[in-house]
């Protein structure tokens, strides 16, 4: 009975034994699954973050596509308004040239001008003296050749201014 109650009691203490690694076991896999669904609902928030985070950076792409089509319009609009600028500066540049050029001649055109006044007012009052020195000259030799002339005719005292009324 001894080896019955030994017997005995070794099985209650492998069962014992048993009991208590399936208890282990048991509380192990509840403690994997817990750590598992929260491994996993840590891993669905991640993903989700992973997702928005890949459609911000999607959209992110797409506004600086847009941004960068932008910037090469607004730098070929550069471009353009820079070489515009440098041909209205060119023409700038031209024009003040033949603008200096054309008062240059517009100077020389009005001193001309009114050197050729001067000098026709110059001329004007030596012709001017010319002719009453010419006149004075015809009235001398007119009063010279009345003094010669016949004044009982007609044609004599109308040159000579004579009225008819002296003879």
């Amino acid at each position: 009975m001894k080896l019955s109650v030994a017997l005995a009691v070794l099985c209650v203490a492998v069962m014992a034994v048993m009991i208590y690694q399936t208890l282990r076991q048991e509380l192990n896999l509840r403690n994997l699954k817990t750590r598992t669904m929260q491994n996993s609902a840590e891993v669905k928030t991640k993903e989700e973050a992973i997702v928005q985070v890949k459609n911000a950076l999607n959209e992110m792409k797409a506004k600086l596509a847009s941004v960068n089509t932008k910037i090469g319009e607004l730098k070929k609009t550069r471009v353009a308004t820079e070489k515009s600028t440098q041909e209205l500066d060119t023409s700038l540049q031209t024009c003040n040239t033949e603008k200096v050029a054309a008062e240059k001649k517009n100077a020389e055109k009005a001193e001309a001008l009114a050197k050729l006044t001067a000098d026709h007012e110059n001329a004007k009052k030596t012709s001017g003296e010319e002719i009453q020195s010419l006149k004075q000259q015809i009235l001398d030799r007119d009063k010279a050749i009345c003094a010669f002339a016949d004044t009982t005719k007609e044609e004599a005292r109308k040159l000579c201014g004579i009225p008819e009324a002296q003879q």
